[in-house]
Protein backbone atom coordinates (compact mmCIF):
# COMPACT_ATOMS: atom_id res chain seq x y z
CA UNK A 1 0.00 0.00 0.00
CA UNK A 2 3.30 2.71 1.09
CA UNK A 3 4.56 1.64 -2.43
CA UNK A 4 1.47 2.06 -4.40
CA UNK A 5 0.99 5.64 -2.68
CA UNK A 6 4.43 6.44 -3.35
CA UNK A 7 4.21 5.72 -7.36
CA UNK A 8 0.26 7.16 -7.43
CA UNK A 9 1.66 10.13 -5.82
CA UNK A 10 4.65 11.09 -8.00
CA UNK A 11 2.27 9.91 -10.87
CA UNK A 12 0.10 12.79 -10.08
CA UNK A 13 2.62 15.15 -9.62
CA UNK A 14 3.65 14.40 -13.53
CA UNK A 15 -0.53 14.68 -14.47
CA UNK A 16 0.12 17.72 -13.13
CA UNK A 17 3.13 19.23 -14.93
CA UNK A 18 2.26 17.66 -18.21
CA UNK A 19 -0.95 19.99 -18.05
CA UNK A 20 1.38 22.70 -16.96
CA UNK A 21 2.51 22.04 -20.65
CA UNK A 22 -0.60 23.48 -22.51
CA UNK A 23 0.29 27.05 -20.53
CA UNK A 24 3.58 26.48 -22.08
CA UNK A 25 2.39 25.39 -25.90
CA UNK A 26 -0.12 28.55 -25.47
CA UNK A 27 2.95 30.91 -24.44
CA UNK A 28 5.15 29.73 -27.26
CA UNK A 29 2.38 29.98 -30.07
CA UNK A 30 1.24 33.44 -28.83
CA UNK A 31 4.53 34.73 -28.68
CA UNK A 32 5.84 33.43 -31.84
CA UNK A 33 2.74 35.32 -34.09
CA UNK A 34 1.11 38.54 -34.16
CA UNK A 35 -0.54 40.52 -31.27
CA UNK A 36 -3.65 40.59 -33.76
CA UNK A 37 -4.44 36.84 -33.43
CA UNK A 38 -3.64 35.97 -29.65
CA UNK A 39 -7.13 35.55 -28.41
CA UNK A 40 -8.16 33.01 -31.12
CA UNK A 41 -4.88 30.97 -30.62
CA UNK A 42 -5.32 31.16 -26.42
CA UNK A 43 -9.18 29.98 -27.40
CA UNK A 44 -8.00 27.50 -29.05
CA UNK A 45 -5.57 25.86 -26.68
CA UNK A 46 -7.96 25.69 -24.05
CA UNK A 47 -10.49 24.48 -26.23
CA UNK A 48 -8.13 21.50 -26.69
CA UNK A 49 -7.26 20.43 -22.98
CA UNK A 50 -11.37 20.94 -22.35
CA UNK A 51 -12.68 19.16 -25.21
CA UNK A 52 -9.71 17.03 -25.25
CA UNK A 53 -10.40 15.46 -21.72
CA UNK A 54 -14.27 15.09 -22.10
CA UNK A 55 -13.37 12.89 -25.36
CA UNK A 56 -10.94 10.75 -23.25
CA UNK A 57 -13.30 10.31 -21.01
CA UNK A 58 -16.21 9.05 -23.03
CA UNK A 59 -14.10 7.37 -25.72
CA UNK A 60 -10.12 7.89 -26.36
CA UNK A 61 -9.06 6.01 -22.73
CA UNK A 62 -11.07 2.74 -23.88
CA UNK A 63 -10.34 3.22 -27.56
CA UNK A 64 -6.76 3.65 -26.63
CA UNK A 65 -6.76 0.99 -23.83
CA UNK A 66 -9.26 -1.76 -25.16
CA UNK A 67 -8.30 -4.87 -23.54
CA UNK A 68 -8.25 -8.01 -25.77
CA UNK A 69 -8.37 -6.57 -29.18
CA UNK A 70 -7.04 -7.76 -32.75
CA UNK A 71 -4.14 -5.13 -32.67
CA UNK A 72 -5.60 -3.16 -34.77
CA UNK A 73 -9.33 -1.55 -33.54
CA UNK A 74 -10.84 -2.41 -30.28
CA UNK A 75 -13.50 -0.61 -28.10
CA UNK A 76 -14.17 -1.44 -24.22
CA UNK A 77 -17.52 0.84 -24.08
CA UNK A 78 -17.87 4.51 -23.26
CA UNK A 79 -16.98 6.19 -20.53
CA UNK A 80 -14.98 5.09 -17.37
CA UNK A 81 -15.19 2.04 -15.09
CA UNK A 82 -15.34 2.75 -11.92
CA UNK A 83 -12.10 1.08 -9.84
CA UNK A 84 -15.07 0.64 -6.86
CA UNK A 85 -15.53 -2.66 -5.10
CA UNK A 86 -19.28 -3.85 -3.55
CA UNK A 87 -18.22 -2.80 -0.67
CA UNK A 88 -17.47 0.89 -1.80
CA UNK A 89 -13.62 0.15 -1.62
CA UNK A 90 -10.88 1.39 -4.27
CA UNK A 91 -10.09 -1.91 -6.19
CA UNK A 92 -5.88 -1.68 -5.51
CA UNK A 93 -5.40 -4.78 -8.36
CA UNK A 94 -5.36 -2.74 -11.32
CA UNK A 95 -1.97 -1.24 -11.30
CA UNK A 96 1.03 -1.40 -8.80
CA UNK A 97 2.55 1.58 -9.98
CA UNK A 98 -0.69 3.86 -9.93
CA UNK A 99 -4.40 4.31 -9.76
CA UNK A 100 -6.90 3.46 -12.46
CA UNK A 101 -8.06 7.00 -12.24
CA UNK A 102 -4.09 8.37 -11.90
CA UNK A 103 -3.93 6.41 -15.43
CA UNK A 104 -6.74 8.37 -16.97
CA UNK A 105 -5.92 11.61 -16.25
CA UNK A 106 -1.98 11.56 -17.03
CA UNK A 107 -3.18 9.72 -20.68
CA UNK A 108 -5.79 12.29 -21.00
CA UNK A 109 -3.33 15.06 -20.51
CA UNK A 110 -0.91 13.39 -23.91
CA UNK A 111 -3.88 12.92 -25.63
CA UNK A 112 -4.22 17.32 -25.89
CA UNK A 113 -1.01 17.47 -27.20
CA UNK A 114 -1.18 15.81 -30.47
CA UNK A 115 -4.11 18.61 -31.39
CA UNK A 116 -2.18 21.73 -29.58
CA UNK A 117 1.16 21.16 -32.20
CA UNK A 118 -1.60 21.28 -35.32
CA UNK A 119 -2.58 24.78 -33.45
CA UNK A 120 0.80 26.21 -33.90
CA UNK A 121 1.31 25.57 -37.85
CA UNK A 122 -2.36 26.58 -38.60
CA UNK A 123 -2.21 30.05 -36.41
CA UNK A 124 -3.06 32.94 -37.99
CA UNK A 125 -5.61 31.49 -40.74
CA UNK A 126 -7.61 28.92 -39.89
CA UNK A 127 -11.02 29.18 -39.67
CA UNK A 128 -11.91 28.63 -35.24
CA UNK A 129 -14.79 26.35 -36.41
CA UNK A 130 -13.12 24.19 -38.86
CA UNK A 131 -10.23 23.76 -36.45
CA UNK A 132 -12.20 22.54 -33.37
CA UNK A 133 -14.30 19.81 -35.70
CA UNK A 134 -10.36 18.87 -36.91
CA UNK A 135 -9.76 18.89 -33.00
CA UNK A 136 -12.80 16.67 -32.28
CA UNK A 137 -12.31 14.13 -34.75
CA UNK A 138 -8.36 13.91 -34.06
CA UNK A 139 -8.02 14.14 -30.54
CA UNK A 140 -11.69 11.89 -29.62
CA UNK A 141 -10.92 9.20 -32.15
CA UNK A 142 -7.83 9.04 -34.49
CA UNK A 143 -4.83 9.86 -31.68
CA UNK A 144 -6.38 6.85 -29.07
CA UNK A 145 -6.94 4.26 -32.46
CA UNK A 146 -3.19 5.07 -32.83
CA UNK A 147 -2.17 5.08 -29.62
CA UNK A 148 -3.60 1.49 -29.12
CA UNK A 149 -1.61 0.08 -31.54
CA UNK A 150 1.78 0.07 -29.37
CA UNK A 151 0.46 1.04 -25.73
CA UNK A 152 -2.92 -0.53 -25.77
CA UNK A 153 -1.47 -3.47 -26.56
CA UNK A 154 -1.66 -3.66 -30.37
CA UNK A 155 0.13 -5.19 -33.25
CA UNK A 156 3.44 -2.86 -32.60
CA UNK A 157 4.37 -3.60 -29.40
CA UNK A 158 4.82 -7.77 -30.71
CA UNK A 159 5.86 -6.24 -34.40
CA UNK A 160 9.39 -8.73 -34.95
CA UNK A 161 12.03 -8.21 -37.40
CA UNK A 162 14.85 -11.20 -37.17
CA UNK A 163 15.33 -12.15 -33.74
CA UNK A 164 14.11 -8.57 -32.38
CA UNK A 165 10.58 -7.85 -31.22
CA UNK A 166 8.40 -5.10 -30.29
CA UNK A 167 8.13 -1.45 -31.78
CA UNK A 168 9.27 1.21 -28.34
CA UNK A 169 8.53 4.89 -28.10
CA UNK A 170 8.78 5.12 -24.24
CA UNK A 171 6.99 8.72 -24.25
CA UNK A 172 5.45 9.65 -27.28
CA UNK A 173 8.39 10.52 -30.16
CA UNK A 174 5.95 8.68 -32.41
CA UNK A 175 2.52 8.27 -30.97
CA UNK A 176 2.03 11.84 -29.56
CA UNK A 177 4.54 14.47 -31.52
CA UNK A 178 4.78 12.79 -35.08
CA UNK A 179 1.04 11.63 -34.83
CA UNK A 180 0.54 15.66 -34.40
CA UNK A 181 3.31 16.37 -36.55
CA UNK A 182 1.91 14.69 -39.73
CA UNK A 183 -1.48 16.40 -39.27
CA UNK A 184 0.48 19.63 -39.11
CA UNK A 185 2.55 19.17 -42.11
CA UNK A 186 -1.26 18.29 -44.06
CA UNK A 187 -2.75 21.20 -42.46
CA UNK A 188 -0.54 23.83 -43.85
CA UNK A 189 -0.39 22.02 -47.08
CA UNK A 190 -4.33 22.36 -47.96
CA UNK A 191 -4.31 25.78 -45.84
CA UNK A 192 -1.68 27.36 -47.99
CA UNK A 193 0.45 30.15 -46.54
CA UNK A 194 -0.59 33.23 -44.50
CA UNK A 195 -0.82 36.36 -46.53
CA UNK A 196 3.00 37.85 -46.56
CA UNK A 197 4.62 35.39 -46.25
CA UNK A 198 6.24 34.42 -49.89
CA UNK A 199 7.40 37.28 -52.03
CA UNK A 200 8.35 36.13 -55.61
CA UNK A 201 8.96 32.61 -54.23
CA UNK A 202 11.38 33.57 -51.20
CA UNK A 203 10.30 33.01 -47.67
CA UNK A 204 10.02 36.73 -45.95
CA UNK A 205 9.80 36.88 -41.83
CA UNK A 206 6.95 37.41 -39.91
CA UNK A 207 7.94 38.23 -36.67
CA UNK A 208 5.88 37.07 -33.27
CA UNK A 209 4.93 39.80 -31.38
CA UNK A 210 6.39 38.62 -28.05
CA UNK A 211 9.83 36.92 -27.64
CA UNK A 212 9.54 37.02 -24.07
CA UNK A 213 6.67 35.31 -23.56
CA UNK A 214 7.68 32.38 -25.88
CA UNK A 215 10.96 32.05 -24.46
CA UNK A 216 9.07 31.59 -21.11
CA UNK A 217 6.85 29.16 -22.97
CA UNK A 218 9.74 26.74 -24.00
CA UNK A 219 11.12 26.81 -20.44
CA UNK A 220 7.73 25.72 -19.28
CA UNK A 221 7.67 23.24 -21.71
CA UNK A 222 11.39 22.09 -20.81
CA UNK A 223 9.89 21.97 -16.89
CA UNK A 224 7.10 19.99 -18.41
CA UNK A 225 9.02 17.44 -20.01
CA UNK A 226 10.00 15.81 -16.20
CA UNK A 227 6.28 14.66 -16.16
CA UNK A 228 5.70 14.04 -19.58
CA UNK A 229 9.19 11.95 -19.88
CA UNK A 230 9.50 10.95 -15.61
CA UNK A 231 5.78 9.82 -15.65
CA UNK A 232 6.16 7.42 -18.45
CA UNK A 233 8.97 5.21 -15.92
CA UNK A 234 4.60 4.67 -15.11
CA UNK A 235 6.24 4.71 -11.28
CA UNK A 236 8.31 6.47 -8.42
CA UNK A 237 11.49 3.89 -9.22
CA UNK A 238 14.74 6.01 -8.06
CA UNK A 239 16.69 5.11 -11.01
CA UNK A 240 14.46 4.85 -14.17
CA UNK A 241 12.92 8.41 -12.84
CA UNK A 242 16.30 9.82 -12.02
CA UNK A 243 17.89 8.49 -15.54
CA UNK A 244 15.02 9.53 -17.83
CA UNK A 245 15.32 12.87 -16.35
CA UNK A 246 19.10 13.52 -16.98
CA UNK A 247 18.60 12.63 -20.52
CA UNK A 248 16.11 14.29 -20.91
CA UNK A 249 17.53 17.69 -19.80
CA UNK A 250 20.94 16.78 -22.04
CA UNK A 251 19.20 16.63 -24.61
CA UNK A 252 17.63 19.23 -24.41
CA UNK A 253 20.68 21.40 -23.76
CA UNK A 254 22.50 19.68 -26.82
CA UNK A 255 19.56 20.56 -29.49
CA UNK A 256 19.50 24.13 -28.16
CA UNK A 257 23.30 24.94 -28.19
CA UNK A 258 23.84 22.81 -31.64
CA UNK A 259 20.80 24.69 -33.32
CA UNK A 260 21.94 28.20 -32.07
CA UNK A 261 25.82 27.52 -33.83
CA UNK A 262 24.28 26.14 -37.04
CA UNK A 263 21.75 28.81 -37.15
CA UNK A 264 24.55 31.47 -36.48
CA UNK A 265 27.09 29.90 -39.38
CA UNK A 266 23.88 29.39 -41.51
CA UNK A 267 22.81 32.78 -41.39
CA UNK A 268 24.98 34.61 -39.60
CA UNK A 269 23.35 36.07 -36.53
CA UNK A 270 21.84 34.33 -33.35
CA UNK A 271 18.57 34.06 -33.65
CA UNK A 272 16.45 33.25 -30.30
CA UNK A 273 14.09 31.64 -31.59
CA UNK A 274 16.26 28.98 -33.22
CA UNK A 275 17.99 28.57 -30.01
CA UNK A 276 14.68 28.07 -28.32
CA UNK A 277 13.36 25.60 -31.05
CA UNK A 278 16.15 23.72 -31.05
CA UNK A 279 15.96 23.14 -26.73
CA UNK A 280 12.08 21.87 -27.56
CA UNK A 281 13.86 19.26 -30.83
CA UNK A 282 16.20 18.04 -27.98
CA UNK A 283 13.15 17.54 -26.10
CA UNK A 284 11.22 15.20 -28.84
CA UNK A 285 14.08 13.32 -29.82
CA UNK A 286 15.05 12.04 -26.82
CA UNK A 287 11.23 11.49 -25.61
CA UNK A 288 11.27 7.84 -27.33
CA UNK A 289 13.84 6.01 -25.79
CA UNK A 290 14.74 8.60 -22.47
CA UNK A 291 15.13 5.70 -20.09
CA UNK A 292 17.46 3.92 -22.29
CA UNK A 293 20.01 6.08 -23.01
CA UNK A 294 23.27 7.02 -21.48
CA UNK A 295 23.90 10.67 -20.60
CA UNK A 296 26.37 10.64 -23.54
CA UNK A 297 23.88 8.84 -26.23
CA UNK A 298 21.22 11.68 -25.10
CA UNK A 299 23.81 14.19 -26.05
CA UNK A 300 24.05 12.75 -29.33
CA UNK A 301 20.82 12.43 -30.21
CA UNK A 302 19.45 16.02 -28.79
CA UNK A 303 22.53 17.57 -31.14
CA UNK A 304 21.54 15.74 -33.95
CA UNK A 305 17.75 16.79 -33.44
CA UNK A 306 19.05 20.49 -32.88
CA UNK A 307 20.69 20.48 -36.00
CA UNK A 308 17.93 19.05 -37.88
CA UNK A 309 15.57 21.66 -36.80
CA UNK A 310 17.46 24.29 -38.77
CA UNK A 311 17.41 22.17 -41.66
CA UNK A 312 13.79 21.14 -41.19
CA UNK A 313 12.95 24.70 -40.92
CA UNK A 314 14.81 25.75 -44.26
CA UNK A 315 13.63 23.34 -45.88
CA UNK A 316 10.24 23.66 -45.01
CA UNK A 317 10.19 26.72 -46.05
CA UNK A 318 11.55 25.82 -49.61
CA UNK A 319 8.54 23.76 -49.97
CA UNK A 320 6.31 27.10 -49.61
CA UNK A 321 4.91 25.61 -46.90
CA UNK A 322 4.15 28.21 -44.12
CA UNK A 323 4.62 26.94 -40.30
CA UNK A 324 4.89 29.72 -38.18
CA UNK A 325 6.11 28.12 -35.18
CA UNK A 326 8.23 25.36 -36.66
CA UNK A 327 6.11 22.44 -35.25
CA UNK A 328 6.62 20.07 -38.27
CA UNK A 329 10.66 20.79 -38.32
CA UNK A 330 9.99 20.16 -34.15
CA UNK A 331 7.43 17.48 -33.89
CA UNK A 332 7.44 15.74 -37.28
CA UNK A 333 11.11 15.90 -38.52
CA UNK A 334 12.54 15.18 -34.56
CA UNK A 335 9.81 12.78 -33.49
CA UNK A 336 10.75 10.65 -36.67
CA UNK A 337 14.35 11.39 -35.48
CA UNK A 338 13.78 10.09 -31.81
CA UNK A 339 12.19 6.98 -32.68
CA UNK A 340 14.43 5.68 -35.05
CA UNK A 341 17.49 6.62 -32.89
CA UNK A 342 16.05 4.04 -30.32
CA UNK A 343 17.18 1.38 -32.70
CA UNK A 344 20.59 3.29 -33.19
CA UNK A 345 21.34 3.68 -29.66
CA UNK A 346 19.09 1.90 -27.34
CA UNK A 347 19.16 -1.13 -25.24
CA UNK A 348 18.30 -3.35 -28.47
CA UNK A 349 20.24 -1.40 -30.97
CA UNK A 350 21.26 -3.19 -34.05
CA UNK A 351 19.78 -3.51 -37.93
CA UNK A 352 16.69 -5.27 -36.90
CA UNK A 353 15.46 -2.57 -33.98
CA UNK A 354 16.17 -0.15 -36.28
CA UNK A 355 13.44 -1.57 -39.07
CA UNK A 356 11.11 -2.34 -36.66
CA UNK A 357 11.65 1.18 -35.64
CA UNK A 358 11.28 2.24 -39.53
CA UNK A 359 8.14 0.30 -39.67
CA UNK A 360 6.52 1.44 -36.84
CA UNK A 361 7.00 5.54 -38.17
CA UNK A 362 5.70 4.35 -41.64
CA UNK A 363 2.63 3.10 -40.35
CA UNK A 364 2.02 5.89 -38.46
CA UNK A 365 3.11 8.22 -41.08
CA UNK A 366 0.25 6.32 -43.57
CA UNK A 367 -2.50 6.33 -40.88
CA UNK A 368 -2.12 9.88 -39.71
CA UNK A 369 -1.62 11.54 -43.32
CA UNK A 370 -4.95 9.56 -44.39
CA UNK A 371 -6.66 10.69 -41.89
CA UNK A 372 -6.16 14.26 -41.52
CA UNK A 373 -6.16 14.68 -44.87
CA UNK A 374 -9.61 13.06 -44.95
CA UNK A 375 -11.12 15.02 -41.67
CA UNK A 376 -9.38 18.32 -43.25
CA UNK A 377 -9.82 18.03 -46.75
CA UNK A 378 -13.93 17.63 -46.23
CA UNK A 379 -13.97 20.63 -44.21
CA UNK A 380 -12.07 22.75 -46.83
CA UNK A 381 -15.05 21.70 -49.26
CA UNK A 382 -17.62 21.61 -47.12
CA UNK A 383 -17.06 24.61 -44.24
CA UNK A 384 -13.99 26.01 -45.50
CA UNK A 385 -10.94 26.21 -43.70
CA UNK A 386 -9.44 29.42 -44.40
CA UNK A 387 -10.52 33.03 -43.30
CA UNK A 388 -11.31 35.77 -46.06
CA UNK A 389 -8.40 37.96 -46.59
CA UNK A 390 -9.70 40.56 -44.79
CA UNK A 391 -10.04 39.03 -41.68
CA UNK A 392 -6.47 37.86 -41.96
CA UNK A 393 -5.26 41.44 -42.32
CA UNK A 394 -7.15 42.57 -39.89
CA UNK A 395 -6.80 39.80 -37.27
CA UNK A 396 -8.92 37.06 -36.17
CA UNK A 397 -9.08 38.51 -32.76
CA UNK A 398 -11.78 41.03 -33.83
CA UNK A 399 -13.39 39.09 -36.50
CA UNK A 400 -14.09 36.02 -34.92
CA UNK A 401 -13.86 36.96 -31.11
CA UNK A 402 -14.82 40.48 -31.07
CA UNK A 403 -12.21 40.93 -28.43
CA UNK A 404 -8.34 42.68 -28.35
CA UNK A 405 -5.77 40.93 -25.99
CA UNK A 406 -3.89 44.29 -25.70
CA UNK A 407 -7.10 46.89 -25.83
CA UNK A 408 -4.51 49.65 -24.22
CA UNK A 409 -2.13 48.88 -26.48
CA UNK A 410 -2.62 48.40 -29.91
CA UNK A 411 -0.10 47.90 -33.08
CA UNK A 412 -0.87 49.07 -36.43
CA UNK A 413 -0.23 45.62 -37.54
CA UNK A 414 -0.91 44.21 -41.26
Amino acid sequence: MELLTTNNVWMMICTALVFFMHLGFAFLEIGLTRQKNTINILFKNIFIITVGLLLYCLVGFNLMYPGEFNGFLGFAGFGLDSPIDAKGALDLTYNEGYTYWTDFLFQGMFAATAATIVSGAVAERMKIGAFMIFTIVYVGFVYPIAGSWQWGGGFLSSLSFGETEGFYDFAGSTLVHSVGGWAALIAVWLLGSRIGKFKDGKPQAIPGHNIPLATAGVLILWLGWFGFNGGSVLSADPSGTSLTLVTTCLAAAAGGVVSMLVSTIMYKNLDLTMFLNGILGGLVGITAGADQMSPTDAILIGAIAGAFIVLAVSFVDKLRLDDPVGAIAVHLICGIWGTLAVGLFGNKAGFDQFMIQLIGVLCYAVFCVITSFIIIFTLKKTIGIRVSKKEEIEGLDAHEHGMDAYPDFRLNEH
